[in-house]
């Protein structure tokens, strides 16, 4: 079957690769994508997104590349080499950054977004760092990463409804911060649910807790399914 549309994307947040894997394998990659972090891409390196291709899963690379311009240049062009469907960097690494990273990586290769704000980040951090309102700043961000070239931006969704006309052309909104109804609060704090995500206008979702922890993580996933398709979602604006 084709990917859900907006694809679920399964976040795997483990130490190591045998836990990764085995959650992997209970899951169908027809029905998701799966997303590697830094802790598990500290801990196994490339191989283990060579295993998870083995698999038949696209991957999310999910480092934030946020260094000097040709720094960041140089490790696209490796994410690119390991044939990864998705690679971020930091938009804060400003304008010259981003368009080294778009440049190093080759045409067909992987789709390159910016990370805005994280979604760790309350108004308490936002006033300490100096970033003023959360949305604006997700905003300006995402006009960078736009004039760039990049083909979408990481944001919370709960800023995603504010962007709905830079979705002209293919520009996605990648949201993590998705929490099941009624979830305990954890690190994340400008979350939503898949219903909320979708009717705000994401395009991809990433899942984590709500999927790998579950006792049936495939029914978990299924479960996710059904709701991302009765969630209502905005129609791109027209370029």
């Amino acid at each position: 079957m084709p990917f859900e549309d907006p694809a679920i994307i399964v976040a795997l947040d483990f130490p190591e690769a045998t836990a990764a894997l085995d959650l992997a394998r209970r899951l169908d990659p027809a029905q998701c994508r799966v997303k590697v972090g830094l802790e598990l891409f500290c801990a196994e390196g490339p191989a283990v997104v060579r295993s998870l291709r083995g698999l038949g899963f696209d991957v999310f690379l999910d480092l934030k590349f946020h260094d000097i311009p040709n720094t960041v240049a140089s490790a696209c062009a490796r994410a690119a080499d390991l044939g990864v469907w998705m690679v971020n960097v930091h938009a804060l690494g400003g304008p010259r950054m981003l368009a080294a990273a778009r440049q190093a990586i080759p045409a067909g290769g992987p789709r390159l977004i910016g990370v805005t704000i994280l979604t760790s980040h309350g108004p308490e951090d936002m006033a300490a760092l100096a970033l003023g309102d959360s949305l604006e700043r997700v905003r300006g961000l995402s006009l960078l990463c736009r004039e760039a070239g990049l083909d979408g931006v990481v944001c919370s969704p709960r800023e995603a409804s504010g962007l709905q006309d830079l979705r002209a052309g293919g520009f996605v909104l990648v949201t993590p911060g998705i929490r099941s109804e009624g979830a305990a609060p954890d690190d994340q704090r400008r979350t939503l649910t898949i219903h909320e995500a979708l009717a705000a206008g994401a395009d991809y979702l990433v899942v984590g807790r709500p999927v790998t922890r579950a006792p049936d993580p495939a029914a978990a996933l299924a479960a996710c399914l059904a709701e991302a398709r009765r969630a209502p979602r905005p129609v791109p604006f027209e370029t």
